[in-house]
């Protein structure tokens, strides 16, 4: 039987993982301060609040889940092409 490949990328899922969590962090962040900026009121965080109404709990939803997962892709694309050999390369 052929040896495995020591290198499965758990590295490089570790390093995934944690800048993403620290952008989501960051995006959050932003949002909620232009969010603030925009409405002239917090984000919507506390969703028994019956003050919040549900378009405002929506918006802040699309809002901060399109713009996370956005983030997210890029992160796990520049990750990824860091990661793939270069044409033509035998590993």
């Amino acid at each position: 039987m052929a040896k495995k490949n020591k290198k499965d990328g758990s590295g490089g899922n570790m390093m995934v993982m944690l800048t993403s969590t620290g952008v989501a962090f960051l995006v959050r962040r932003l949002l909620a301060t232009g969010w603030t900026k925009v409405t002239g009121k917090e984000p919507p965080i506390d969703l028994t609040d019956p003050r919040v109404t549900l378009v405002e709990a929506l918006g802040w939803a699309v809002l901060l889940g399109i713009t996370v997962e956005t983030a997210r892709f890029y992160i796990i694309r520049a990750t990824a092409k860091r990661a793939l050999p270069e044409a033509g390369e035998t590993e």
